[in-house]
C-alpha cells in the first residue's frame, strides 16, 4: 500500500559513479534543505550513501532531482533505493563523517581552475588573490593528490597542511563553494611556491610571490625554468625565443620531435593556430589536453620559433590549467612577459616525468636554469593528455592521462580483477573487474628502470583507488618487451597464473571493440596498421587484416613482407628502410633516388649484403615502416630521431596537396591476400623523375593506402559476409588516412568503429589485452 502524502517517509540512496572529490555532499545537503528533509549523507568506498526523511512529495522530488541535477564533474552510473522505516526524531540533515568500509567507488580527474576560482585569483580585494593553489569543489586536483579511497583530506598529500580557521569555516559551511573540498587552502595554512636557481645563473632563491616574479623575469630572459605543475615538472622557456626553444631541444637531446606550447589565453591560441569550435571546446574543457592544431602563418601574434614543431603537420597547444600557469603568464598590472611558453615533460628523453622534489634536483640538472617547485607532493605521476579533433568535430585521444584518468570506462561484458600491463611504446596499464576498466597514466616508453619503477608505483597507486586486485595479469607476446618480462615477475612474485600473451594487433581490434561496447559474439574486420608487433611467425607485424572477436582471430590479408635491416635499430634510418622496400619489389637502386644519395657508399654495401644472404633482416609487413620508406622516397625525411618523424613529415607534405590533387598510387593485390606495394613504389618513383612536387607524391600514396584498406575490406565481407571494420593501431593516429579510409568504408556500406577516448596507438593496448585476457583459458601458475 501506498503511504498517503502527508505521511513521514524514509528513504536510503546509495549513489554510484564518480561522486566524490566533487562536492557530491555538499550538493545532496543543498538540495535536502531545499526540501526540508531530515536524514544524512556520506562517503562510502562504494560512493555515497543517502537517508532522507520527510513528506512522500518531498522526498520523491528530493529523488528525481538527485538523479537528473548532479553537481557539474560528477558522473552517477547507479542509484540505488530502499525503503526504511520512519524514525519521527526531527533529526537535520547533515554530512556524516566517511565510512571506511570494503567497497569501490570513482575519482575524478584532476579539473582545470574553475572561472569563480580565477576571479578570484584576479581579485585584489580577495583573499586568496595570487594565491597559486586556490581551488573549490568544481576544480583543482584529486587524482594527483589522492593516496587511498574513501576521497577525504586524510587520504590526501594535502593532510600535511592543516586549515586555518577561515578555511575551516568554509569547508564546514554547506553553503560554501568550499564545502568539503578536500585541496581548499590560502596562503595562511597551503602549500608554497618555491624558486631554486642553478648553480651560475646569478638568481637568487624566492618564495611565494616573489618566486613567481624572478620566475617570469628569468623566463622572459630565455632561461629554462622547471615547473612543478599537479601531475610532475614540465620544462619551461619562451616559445617565441629561438635561442631558448633550441637549447631546450639541445639539452634534452629531443632530436626534432615536436614541443607543445601552452598559450596565455585562448584569444593567444587563435593568434597562433587555427580553431573550429570543436578544438576550442576541447581546449577549453576542464580536461584541458594538448590539442594538435594546424599552425598559422606568422600575423600579428606571437611569433613561434622555428624550432618548436620542425617537420610536424600540426602544433600542439594547451591552455593554462593550474593557478600557477595563470599566474606564469601575470595578472593585470604585472610586467609584460611571455604569451606563448613551451611546455614539455619534465624528463630527460625516453625517461618518465619526474614527480619528487629531490629527485627533480638530480635528474633535470643540467636541463633547467630554475626549478619552481612548491611542497604539495604528488601522489602519482600525471603527464599532458593529447589529442586531435576530426574534420566531423569528433576527438580522437592519442594519449590518455591527465583529465581523463581515473575516469573508468564501461565494458560491454563484465571481467574479472586483472591487470593489463599494455607494451613497450606509449606504456599505459589498464585494470578492470566486473564492467569497468580504468586506464593508468601514460608513462612512456619502457626502455629503463625509472620507467619501470614508474609502472609499479601508477599499478600500486590506481589499485589502491579502485579497490582491485588483480588475479590475472595480461601482457603482450612479444618475448622481448620490458613490459612483458615485468608482468612475468609481477605474477611471480603475487603467487598468480603465468601472464596470459595477448598478440599485439589482436589487442589493438579488441580495444576498439570494447571501447564501442560490442560483445564479441560477432568478429569484425580489424585492421591494425602500426610499427611493430610480434607475428604468429616470429617476423614483424603491421599491416594487418585480422578477422577478430576477443577469443579468436584469423590473419585474413597484410601487407606484402619486406626485409627490416637491423631490427628494430633500422627504424631510426628510413632511407635503409626505402632501399629494402626497393629490393623487395625488384627495383633498382638508382643514383637519382633522395633515399640512394641519403645513404652512404659503405651503407649500401653493408645494406646490399645483409639484404642478398639475410642477414639480421626479418621480415616486416609492418605499414608503419612502409610510410617511413616513402617518406625517405619523397625526401621527407632520411634519418628519424624520434619515433614516427617520418610519418609525421609525410603527413605534412601530403597536407599541402590534399585539396590540389585527386591522384592515386594503387596498390597491387597478391594471393593471400596481401597489399603489394611494388606497384605504389614504381608509380611513385615515375612521378619524382617527372618532377611531380613531393606533396603531391605523399597525397597521392595516402589515397592509395586508403584504397587499398577499403580493397582488402571488401574481399574480406566477400568471403565472410562480416560488415563492421574497426580501424586501429598507430598508424590511423593519421588523420588523413584515417579520414579517407572511413568516408570509402562508409560509402561501400561499412560500419565503421574509430578510436576516440582511447588511443588507437600502444597506449590504448592494454584494454585490448584485458579483454582478450578474460576470454582464454587460464594458463597454469607462474613458477
Amino acid at each position: 500500500m501506498t503511504a498517503p502524502a502527508t505521511d513521514r517517509v524514509r528513504r536510503r540512496l546509495t549513489v554510484r559513479g564518480t561522486v566524490q572529490g566533487v562536492g557530491f555532499r555538499p550538493h545532496v545537503h543543498r538540495l535536502a534543505a531545499e526540501h526540508a528533509l531530515a536524514g544524512f549523507v556520506g562517503n562510502t568506498a562504494d560512493g555515497v550513501l543517502i537517508e532522507v526523511e520527510g513528506p512522500l512529495p518531498d522526498v520523491e522530488r528530493f529523488c528525481e532531482l538527485l538523479a537528473a541535477c548532479p553537481p557539474p564533474l560528477a558522473s552517477v552510473t547507479g542509484i540505488g533505493h530502499e525503503d526504511l522505516p520512519a524514525t519521527g526524531t526531527g533529526e537535520s540533515f547533515t554530512i556524516r563523517t566517511t565510512r571506511h568500509t570494503a567497497g569501490r567507488t570513482q575519482l575524478p580527474p584532476d579539473t582545470a581552475t574553475c572561472a569563480d576560482c580565477l576571479r578570484e585569483l584576479a581579485d585584489l580585494a580577495d583573499r586568496r588573490h595570487r594565491h597559486p593553489f586556490v581551488t573549490c569543489t568544481h576544480c583543482g586536483p584529486r587524482f594527483t593528490i589522492a593516496t587511498a579511497m574513501p576521497y577525504d583530506r586524510a587520504a590526501t598529500t594535502m593532510t600535511r597542511f592543516p586549515m586555518c580557521p577561515a578555511c575551516a569555516r568554509e569547508y564546514g559551511d554547506p553553503l560554501d563553494r568550499r564545502f568539503h573540498a578536500q585541496p581548499v587552502a590560502c596562503p595562511a595554512c597551503g602549500p608554497g611556491l618555491s624558486l631554486i636557481p642553478a648553480e651560475g645563473t646569478g638568481a637568487r632563491p624566492a618564495r611565494d610571490a616573489e618566486a613567481l616574479a624572478r620566475t617570469r623575469t628569468l623566463l622572459a630572459q630565455g632561461r629554462i625554468v622547471a615547473v612543478k605543475g599537479l601531475g610532475g615538472y614540465h620544462l619551461a622557456c619562451d616559445a617565441t625565443d629561438p635561442r631558448a626553444v633550441a637549447t631546450l631541444r639541445a639539452r634534452k637531446e629531443r632530436g626534432g620531435k615536436a614541443f607543445a606550447v601552452m598559450c596565455a589565453d585562448l584569444a593567444t591560441a587563435e593568434s597562433v593556430a587555427h580553431l573550429t569550435d570543436a578544438e576550442r571546446a576541447a581546449l577549453t574543457g576542464p580536461e584541458r589536453p594538448i590539442v594538435l592544431l594546424r599552425a598559422r602563418t606568422p600575423g600579428d601574434g606571437p611569433r613561434l620559433a622555428d624550432g618548436i614543431a620542425p617537420g610536424s603537420p600540426h602544433l600542439g597547444v594547451l591552455l593554462p590549467y593550474t593557478p600557477v600557469h595563470s599566474l606564469l603568464f601575470g595578472l593585470p598590472g604585472d610586467p609584460p612577459g611571455p604569451r606563448v611558453l613551451v611546455m614539455t615533460s619534465g624528463n630527460r628523453s625516453g625517461e618518465p616525468i619526474v614527480t619528487d622534489d629531490a629527485q627533480a634536483l638530480i635528474r633535470l640538472a643540467g636541463l633547467a636554469d630554475a626549478w619552481l617547485t612548491h611542497d604539495r607532493a604528488v601522489a602519482a605521476p600525471c603527464d599532458d593528455s593529447l589529442l586531435r579533433v576530426r574534420a566531423d568535430g569528433t576527438s580522437q585521444l592519442l594519449r590518455r592521462s591527465r583529465g581523463y584518468v581515473p575516469r573508468p570506462l564501461p565494458l560491454p561484458v563484465p571481467v574479472g580483477p586483472a591487470l593489463a600491463v599494455g607494451g613497450d611504446l606509449k606504456n599505459a596499464l589498464c585494470l578492470g573487474e566486473d564492467d569497468q576498466a580504468w586506464f593508468g597514466p601514460h608513462i612512456g616508453d619502457m626502455g629503463d628502470l625509472a620507467a619501470l619503477e614508474a609502472a609499479r608505483r601508477a599499478e600500486a597507486h590506481l589499485t589502491a583507488l579502485t579497490g582491485v586486485t588483480p588475479r590475472l595479469i595480461a601482457a603482450d607476446r612479444h618475448p622481448g618487451y620490458q613490459s612483458t618480462g615485468h608482468a612475468r615477475r609481477r605474477a611471480a612474485e603475487a603467487g598468480l597464473p603465468a601472464p596470459a600473451l595477448v598478440q599485439h594487433h589482436h589487442a589493438h581490434i579488441a580495444a576498439a571493440l570494447a571501447e564501442h561496447g560490442l560483445d564479441g559474439a560477432t568478429p569484425v574486420i580489424g585492421v591494425a596498421f602500426d610499427g611493430t608487433g610480434y607475428g604468429d611467425d616470429g617476423t614483424v607485424w603491421g599491416g594487418e587484416i585480422l578477422l577478430a572477436d576477443y577469443r579468436t582471430y584469423r590473419r585474413f590479408a597484410h601487407l606484402v613482407p619486406a626485409p627490416l635491416p637491423g631490427g628494430d635499430a633500422g627504424v631510426a634510418n628510413p632511407c635503409r628502410q626505402a632501399l629494402a622496400r626497393l629490393w623487395a619489389a625488384g627495383i633498382g637502386w638508382a643514383p637519382d633516388l633522395p633515399s640512394v644519395a641519403a645513404c652512404t657508399d659503405t651503407e649500401r654495401a653493408v645494406l646490399q649484403g645483409q639484404l642478398t644472404h639475410r642477414i639480421a633482416c626479418v621480415p616486416t609487413s609492418s605499414m608503419g615502416r612502409l610510410f617511413d620508406a616513402v617518406a625517405s622516397l619523397t625526401g621527407a625525411c632520411q634519418r628519424a630521431g624520434h619515433e614516427a618523424e617520418a610519418a609525421l613529415a609525410l603527413e605534412a607534405l601530403a597536407l599541402e596537396a590534399r585539396d590540389t590533387d585527386s591522384g592515386e598510387y594503387a596498390f597491387g593485390f597478391a594471393p593471400g591476400p596481401q597489399a603489394d606495394p611494388a606497384p605504389v613504389l614504381r608509380a611513385l618513383l615515375a612521378d619524382l623523375r617527372r618532377g611531380v612536387p613531393a606533396p603531391v607524391l605523399a597525397a597521392r600514396f595516402h589515397r592509395g593506402v586508403a584504397g587499398a584498406v577499403a580493397g582488402l575490406c571488401r574481399q574480406a565481407r566477400e568471403a565472410t559476409g562480416l560488415t563492421t571494420v574497426a580501424l586501429t593501431g598507430g598508424v590511423f593516429a593519421n588523420a588523413l588516412l584515417e579520414e579517407d579510409s572511413t568516408a570509402r568504408l562508409a560509402a561501400d556500406g561499412f560500419t565503421v568503429l574509430r578510436h576516440g577516448l582511447v588511443p588507437p596507438n600502444d597506449g590504448g593496448l592494454a584494454l585490448g589485452q584485458l579483454m582478450v585476457a578474460a576470454h582464454v583459458p587460464r594458463p597454469a601458475r607462474a613458477r
